[in-house]
């Protein structure tokens, strides 16, 4: 039999899953998603590990189900698990500046490495101009995606903040 504190858990993870997978499909800027601070999050604020992780990776497996799989598949799933392990770093001293950078920073490691299968894709030639052709492509939705890893990983954390200090909510 499951405790009202465990339903209550469960039912915020599954809510969290559905809103994240959500801003993949509404209309939205480029990469301006809740994705980036939902692995965050999930890293920060989860005791286990691997909910922690299964939380932003069911998100993106159910919106790419509707979207469709694409080839920087493995790229971005990768990411986003370097994403809650920097977050599983950041929960042992959440701060606002660290989070910030937190976040920061994992929207550059994004930007890096998902950019490196669109070069040699095909896309672009395969030389050091091709290269920063690339990331210089790249730029607009890399604004979007710190843009959006902020304001989310702000609803996200700041949320939480208020709901635990208002003793509403028990650390998942």
């Amino acid at each position: 039999m499951q405790t009202t504190s465990s339903r209550n858990s469960l039912l915020a993870v599954a809510i969290l899953i559905a809103l994240a997978a959500l801003s993949r499909l509404i209309p939205h800027a480029h990469n301006f998603t809740a994705c980036g601070a939902l692995a965050l999050f999930a890293g920060a604020k989860l005791n286990d590990r691997r909910l922690a992780y299964l939380l932003p990776f069911s998100a993106l497996l159910i919106s790419d189900l509707i979207l469709g799989f694409h080839t920087t598949l493995l790229p971005v799933y990768a990411c986003f698990g370097f994403i809650v392990w920097l977050g599983s770093r950041l929960s042992k001293n959440t701060s606002f500046r660290k989070t910030v950078l937190y976040s920061l920073t994992g929207s550059v490691v994004f930007f890096l490495i998902t950019n490196l299968p669109i070069w040699y894709g095909g896309y672009y030639p395969l030389d050091l101009h091709g290269l920063l052709t690339s990331y210089a492509a790249g730029i607009p939705f890399f604004r979007n995606q710190i843009i959006g890893d902020l304001v989310y990983t702000g609803l996200l954390f700041g949320s939480y903040a208020f709901v635990e200090k208002s003793r509403l909510l028990k650390t998942v």
